[in-house]
């Protein structure tokens, strides 16, 4: 396994914040469907991820999991200032300043350190994004989180957004893999000084195979003696974009950390983007997706 003190570097935000390059979701492995009684297996999947070194937390109010997460952060005795926790909004979108009180009421916390919006598809107007930030707005200057940020928004999404915010978006949370690169959308997010995390990151290693990365994924694990699923998630770092992982198995949490300790070449970088192009594969959101919509 992989040493525990493997150290994570950060990313500056546009807002000066700095965020892990490697985070812990509790979005797939843990998601429940309703909230319900405590589920001790979550609380302490959170409690190892914490224990070996995994300071950056992802969560949101849909993935019923806030409580377990609470429970972890309190019983794992690491200085809050020594974790970056985030969560997201969608479920009661109407109310954002309501729903983040009673997402830090279930996380036991004063603050989060990133408070996302989870979806686009809420809206029904331009209006509609702009009073949504305007709420962020407001619950960024009351303190309740430091970065505001939005996830799965698409460029009109973002274009909408910008045209009134007076705080813009520090980060948009997507799905992302080489088989699912977006177009355009990662070069926007540059011009506009918006940071990119990645989830469902080792998607091309796990649940999209076969595929035209298989080759070189086998290839460059083997010369990085990592796993295809730390190859995966250097793609993503090596290109400043942040992946969001998870697991239920210590030591693949552990192993994952091994993706710290090397760098891929800008040309394996391109290369394994350029495989990636060759096929489409989306893992979620797909009912709100043509099958052939690479956006």
């Amino acid at each position: 396994m992989a040493n525990i003190h493997t150290p994570i570097p950060e990313l500056k935000l546009n807002d000066g914040t700095s965020i892990p390059m490697l985070g812990y979701g509790t979005g797939t492995a843990w998601y429940k469907s309703s909230e319900g009684s405590i589920d001790r297996n979550t609380v302490e999947g959170v409690k190892t991820a914490i224990k070996l070194g995994y300071t950056h937390l992802d969560n949101a109010e849909v993935y019923n999991t806030e409580l377990e997460m609470g429970v972890a952060i309190k019983e794992s005795k690491v200085d809050r200032s020594k974790l970056f926790i985030t969560t997201k909004v969608i479920k009661n979108i109407a109310d954002i300043p309501k729903a983040i009180d009673a997402s830090l009421k279930k996380l036991q916390l004063d603050y989060v350190d990133l408070y996302l919006i989870h979806s686009p598809f809420f809206a029904k107007t331009d209006e509609d994004f702009q009073k949504a930030w305007a709420a962020m707005e407001d619950v960024k200057a009351s303190g309740k989180t430091k970065s505001i940020g939005v996830s799965n928004y698409l460029e009109p999404h973002l274009k909408a957004t910008l045209a009134t915010a007076k705080v813009p978006p520090s980060i948009n949370q997507i799905e992302f893999h080489p088989y699912l690169q977006h177009g355009n959308l990662i070069d926007y997010h540059k011009s506009q000084n918006i940071a990119v995390e990645a989830y469902g990151p080792l998607t091309a290693a796990t649940k999209a195979k076969p595929g035209p990365c298989d080759a070189m994924l086998a290839s460059l694990a083997k010369k990085y003696y990592v796993s295809e699923g730390e190859i995966s998630l250097r793609w993503c770092i090596d290109q400043g974009i942040v992946p969001i992982t998870t697991s239920g198995k210590e030591e693949r949490l552990s192993d994952y950390l091994r993706a710290m300790t090397f760098t891929m070449t800008p040309k394996e970088v391109k290369n394994l983007s350029e495989a990636g192009l060759e096929k489409h594969f989306r893992g979620f959101w797909q009912a709100k997706f043509d099958a052939n919509d690479r956006s």
